[in-house]
């Protein structure tokens, strides 16, 4: 596995991760060519081979950050992708002179909830009905 900034080439397969990854709110292709094209964002994305297997992104604003999404393809996910996706976005951050990183997940995503608690991530409050079906998030934060 190798993990890499991504590139504009990528983010077609990238918006069709994100269907699968997210069936219920994906990000769109316009919505992550738009993330890509912005200053403050940086996205990673995890390779096996030439296959992408994972992604995420993460906007810096200041001495703050905020994580817009990690997916992993289903055939990869517990085996560590997830947690080097979000390495390589706080090692980022982190040289930005980033302070603290927040994030925000679904309450009934308790995978997702289980990496950032393991990553050092702590739950701060929640948001109700937050996502557009009415389901609640949880902010989270973790200090650099």
């Amino acid at each position: 596995m190798q993990i890499r900034e991504w590139k504009y080439k990528d983010i077609l397969k990238i918006s069709e991760m994100e269907k699968e990854c997210f069936p219920k709110e994906p990000w769109s292709f316009k919505m992550l060519a738009e993330s890509f094209g912005s200053e403050a964002f940086h996205g990673v994305l995890a390779e096996d081979g030439e296959e992408i297997i994972g992604y995420g992104g993460i906007t810096v604003a200041a001495d703050t950050a905020d994580i817009d999404n990690i997916a992993v393809t289903e055939a990869y996910r517990n085996s560590g992708v997830a947690s080097a996706i979000l390495g390589g976005l706080t090692e980022f951050a982190r040289g930005k002179g980033v302070k603290k990183i927040f994030l925000e997940v679904r309450v009934s995503n308790s995978v997702a909830m289980r990496l950032y608690l393991k990553n050092g991530f702590k739950g701060v409050y929640a948001r109700t009905r937050y996502y557009s079906d009415g389901e609640d998030c949880l902010v989270m934060s973790k200090e650099l």
